[in-house]
């Protein structure tokens, strides 16, 4: 009797890991699109529209990644934004794929490109990927997008968006350093009070810092939606071994600034998504 038992508990749990993993297949490759509204009086020359695109991590949606395109076409967009890790950087790196669905899009919409953990690290360690994040940087130039490394760029008269690139110990797995106030100032140099400050930092971990340094509205990925979404909207695991979070997608109010975290499109090293849909994140800025 105890062997029948353990038999058909192992049968049930080999049942519903095989349902899981076939689950995670399908939701890897459905696309969904989040959209959000934020009111600033300082946004003085009517709507502004954009797409936030971050961790696609080489996966294709369609040739060409045209179900992607196709979505972000949707939206009807007035610009890009892109936070970083568009490929997936390990033991090798390929670039093709992230230069290919940039020119697609720069063709069409104005594109800013800031960097994450993956595209830092081709910078960091040239001994391994040799000149690919040059490569990248000439790619990025020649398709017309903006590369937004610890620099800033104005989508219009009334909208200037930052990227910083946050530096390898803030992505370190299990613990990280604590972001300095004055950071993103010594970095990138200060907000822009004026108008409506867009940050994109790839990093969710550190939001009262985007909103000091003077964020109205950050953008981040990274935490690809918390890899199984548990309920209460918590997710299991981030890519730095950090576990039980709420922070790892959707909308954030502080006091005075907004941040909007990405599930990202992709993954890489685990495969898994499970309630936990690729995304692209859809904005409307309007007036207060």
């Amino acid at each position: 009797m105890k062997k029948k038992t353990g038999a058909l508990i192992f049968g049930t749990a080999a049942a519903a890991a095989a349902a899981a993993l076939l689950d995670s297949a399908l939701e890897r490759k459905t696309l969904t699109t989040a959209e959000y509204t934020v009111r600033s009086g300082k946004i003085t020359q009517g709507e502004y529209r954009f797409v936030f695109l971050s961790d696609l991590h080489d996966d294709q949606y369609g040739e060409k990644n045209c179900r992607l395109i196709r979505a972000v076409e949707d939206f009807r967009p007035d610009a890009v934004l892109i936070g970083g890790d568009m490929m997936t950087v390990k033991k090798t790196a390929e670039i093709g794929l992230t230069l290919q669905l940039v020119e697609q899009l720069a063709e069409r919409w104005p594109l800013c490109y800031a960097d994450g953990n993956h595209e830092t690290r081709m910078d960091r360690d040239r001994g391994r990927y040799g000149d690919m994040y040059d490569s990248l940087e000439e790619g990025l130039k020649k398709a017309g997008a903006q590369h937004l490394k610890d620099s800033s760029f104005l989508l219009r008269e009334d909208i200037r968006v930052t990227g910083i690139t946050v530096e390898e110990q803030f992505y370190m797995k299990f613990r990280c350093e604590t972001m300095a106030s004055d950071y993103i100032r010594e970095h990138a140099g200060d907000a822009d009070r004026k108008r409506f400050q867009i940050l994109l930092v790839h990093t969710p971990m550190f939001p009262r810092t985007y909103e000091e340094w003077g964020a109205d509205l950050s953008l981040a990925g990274h935490f690809h939606g918390g890899t199984i979404r548990l309920p209460g909207d918590i997710g299991l695991m981030t890519p730095q071994f950090q576990f039980f979070r709420k922070d790892v997608t959707g909308r954030h109010d502080l006091r005075d600034s907004t941040m909007l975290v990405s599930s990202g499109l992709g993954t890489h090293s685990v495969n898994l998504r499970i309630n936990n849909r690729p995304q692209i994140v859809a904005v409307r800025l309007l007036p207060a």
